[in-house]
């Protein structure tokens, strides 16, 4: 189902837009643990305002600084070797931001989070939407845009997929889909949009559960 965006969080801190939606469905003092998590902006938020602890994770060194420096516990390591280093329902939500399409084996990464958490929330660059079918369509190339913006031979984004590619994968998965959400990067929402989210939405939000 789609549900709508809280206009509060407009007023957040929060610089991305779908990490504002995120911080809605994360719970008061939960215990979360953020894979991929850049330089810790998103936890940092959850620990001043919802009072939350746990961890993120991250490959990248300059981005483990960058943790550090945010006061934010952090792990190295990568995520495409799985979450073998935490114990089963160790989490009550764990979070996959804009990382999704980098991993090569997605479908194992899903699993391993619904292994170690409650709840998953999982955010990705919507590959339906107008503007990839439109360069595809007319170009005939690859789309190259905010969303995606590398070419089709250096990309990290292996593994791109549509909002209803993701809602089949996670039925598919025996998951329960709990909430979905289309965004604009600007946030902005248009009638098209609330209508048609896999053509208009920019960035998928998913939250998911075990049954």
């Amino acid at each position: 189902m789609t549900v709508p965006i809280s206009q509060s969080k407009l007023q957040s801190n929060l610089t991305r837009y779908d990490h504002r939606l995120i911080s809605e469905w994360v719970t008061e003092g939960s215990r979360v643990i953020d894979l991929g998590c850049g330089n810790g902006a998103l936890l940092k938020h959850l620990h001043a305002e919802k009072n939350v602890s746990g961890y993120g994770v991250e490959l990248s060194q300059e981005m483990i600084a960058q943790c550090i420096d945010n006061g934010i516990n952090v792990i190295q390591f990568n995520l495409d070797q799985g979450l073998g280093h935490f114990d089963t329902n160790s989490f009550d939500t764990v979070i996959l931001s804009l990382t999704l399409q980098a991993m090569r084996r997605p479908r194992e990464l899903l699993n391993e989070m619904m292994r170690v958490g409650k709840q998953g929330i999982v955010t990705f660059p919507n590959f339906a939407h107008w503007r990839n079918r439109w360069q595809i369509a007319i170009n005939g190339k690859m789309p190259e845009n905010e969303q995606l913006p590398y070419k089709w031979f250096n990309t990290p984004n292996i593994h791109l997929c549509t909002i209803r590619d993701f809602h089949a994968l996670c039925l598919d998965l025996g998951f329960e889909i709990e909430s979905s959400v289309a965004v604009r990067t600007d946030g902005q929402q248009t009638l098209g949009l609330k209508a048609l989210p896999n053509v208009f939405g920019e960035i998928a939000l998913c939250r998911f559960s075990k049954p």
